[in-house]
């Protein structure tokens, strides 16, 4: 089969665009889901989908919407267009949760009702005297009833943002479970109108358990770890070059995968849509999708949960712990996971059938700015982290490791001492390591975290400037160095497996001292490349 030739022509790029009729109509640039759109509805009824934020989730919905609603001249050229009854036109019911924040139950409420006035109003169905408008859950039932009945074909609900009115309001978790508790008594109505429903489509960030938001609605099908729908939100690399071939032109195309390629969820990996045409509008690489949203509430619940993070890229979780997701208990897996932070690097099945999965960074865009923002939880001040990234920089670059401990000496006497006074991070073990690692990873370089090796893990390897940096840590009780983190690489042997790339090769031990909270010992030692023939 051969590849078809790409696109020359520049369009638009549909930044913001939610609407598929509007994207369609003002001839923007269209990555083809309607294909996977057909598939999903050809492979049951009733489904979930959970994706980070401005994944295009409402434009997928809005593209359901319009294949159900039969607007047929949207879809020529497209992969549903020869593959679509388009004869059949049924009534479409969508809610949404998206705009603004609803700060308590009778706002939730108000809401609803307002989603269900304009269906009604779409639909042509006037509320009946006998519904007591204040009643959203008979209103939502007698909706669908009336829908079906009236054009005789059954009905279509997809709702849009279905956790927004709960994750607004985390911080507050009286309020957040007022909305839970709403909200599970709204989408219960869908069990109930199975009868009277051809297919319904839920999604959101986050993924609650059934029990606490779905509970009864056995027929809802979760496909947010499906590997045939891990592409059904976000750009491949083929879309990125096919369809958006004349932007590529004066940027680097590896230096795109590695800022914003990596998002996976079991199968083909993704593109942010969001950061992909920002890039393509201003022609900068920038953290564009992660600036969108101020993750206030993850930074504190990681601090919290004194979460090392030096282990951020190389989380495990099963499938129960992924999907454990509730205003009562929020595992930090669990909401990296289902907010974007990290994503599936590797999923095993084991002998006992469970299935695990392995998560790290989808690319370099999250793994910088989530650790610059994770500085200021460990104590590090927004303006001494900024200094010191900036003359750690320079410093890597030449090897200076007189101004490499010189800087980092500086970045942890700028921790204030009142901080470790009144924050339980202070006694935490790997306080040191988690800052000197985030502080490493805020700079977007190439680390890898417990490198394995013939004799055991190095704690760090930095790749940067033509060289290889090999780090060990230790914290001591006193705070006289005894030379034991420099003495394990040689010891271990941790070079052995970089000797022969060509690069020098730079041991680095750093000892750091409880009572005086910084460096006690830093030890360096450079070895000369293997050159082989």
């Amino acid at each position: 089969m051969s590849t078809p030739a790409p696109l020359l022509t520049r369009r638009r790029l549909p930044i913001s665009i939610q609407t598929f009729a509007k994207l369609r109509e003002e001839d923007c640039y269209y990555v083809d889901k309607s294909g996977l759109a057909v598939d999903l509805t050809e492979s049951g009824s009733h489904f979930f989908l959970s994706r980070p934020r401005r994944f295009g989730k409402s434009l997928l919905v809005d593209t359901f919407k319009e294949l159900f609603e039969a607007n047929t001249p949207l879809f020529k050229g497209l992969a549903a267009e020869h593959r679509w009854d388009w004869s059949r036109r049924r009534p479409v019911i969508r809610i949404s949760f998206g705009n603004g924040v609803l700060h308590g139950r009778a706002e939730l409420d108000r809401r609803i009702r307002s989603n269900l006035r304009d269906n009604r109003a779409a639909l042509g169905l006037p509320r009946p005297a006998h519904i007591d408008p204040e009643d959203v859950a008979d209103d939502f039932a007698d909706l669908i009833a009336q829908a079906h009945q009236q054009q005789g074909q059954t009905a279509v609900v997809l709702v849009d943002e279905y956790d927004k009115p709960i994750l607004d309001n985390l911080e507050d978790p009286a309020i957040a479970r007022q909305m839970r508790d709403g909200l599970r008594n709204f989408y219960a109505v869908l069990k109930e109108a199975d009868a009277h429903l051809k297919f319904v489509f839920i999604t959101g960030v986050s993924k609650f358990s059934k029990v606490s938001l779905f509970s009864g609605l056995n027929n809802l099908r979760d496909i947010t770890l499906d590997a045939r729908w891990s592409a059904l939100c976000g750009y491949t690399d083929d879309d990125v070059d096919m369809v958006f071939a004349p932007e590529l032109p004066g940027l680097n195309r590896e230096e795109i995968r590695r800022w914003y390629n990596g998002y996976n969820w079991g199968g083909t990996s993704v593109y942010n849509p969001f950061d992909v045409l920002l890039l393509f509008d201003r022609r900068e690489f920038h953290p564009y999708w992660f600036e969108t949203g101020t993750p206030t509430f993850l930074v504190d619940l990681l601090a919290r949960e004194a979460v090392f993070s030096p282990r951020l890229d190389r989380m495990c979780g099963d499938l129960e712990l992924l999907s454990t997701f509730d205003v009562e208990h929020i595992a930090p897996e669990a909401l990296l996971f289902q907010a974007g932070y990290l994503t599936v690097h590797e999923k095993r099945v084991l002998d006992n059938g469970d299935t695990v999965y392995t998560l790290g960074y989808p690319n370099r865009e999250v793994e910088s700015s989530l650790n610059r923002v994770l500085l200021p939880a460990y104590g590090v001040p927004r303006q001494v982290a900024l200094a010191s990234r900036m003359a750690l920089l320079e410093a890597l670059k030449s090897a200076d490791a007189v101004a490499i401990r010189a800087g980092l000496h500086a970045l942890f006497a700028g921790i204030p001492s009142d901080w470790y006074r009144s924050n339980p991070l202070a006694g935490f073990e790997g306080h040191y390591a988690s800052v000197f690692y985030s502080h490493l990873a805020g700079l977007g370089l190439d680390l890898r975290v417990e490198d394995a090796t013939n004799h055991g893990r190095i704690d760090l390897t930095l790749r940067f400037a033509g060289r290889i940096f090999i780090f060990e840590f230790k914290v001591l009780d006193g705070d006289r160095p005894d030379g034991s983190a420099l003495a394990q690489i040689r010891d271990k042997g941790y070079a052995d497996k970089y000797r022969s790339h060509g690069q020098p090769v730079h041991l680095i031990g750093i000892e750091f001292g409880r009572v005086v909270r910084n460096l006690v010992g830093f030890e360096t030692e450079t070895l000369n490349a293997i050159v082989t023939e």
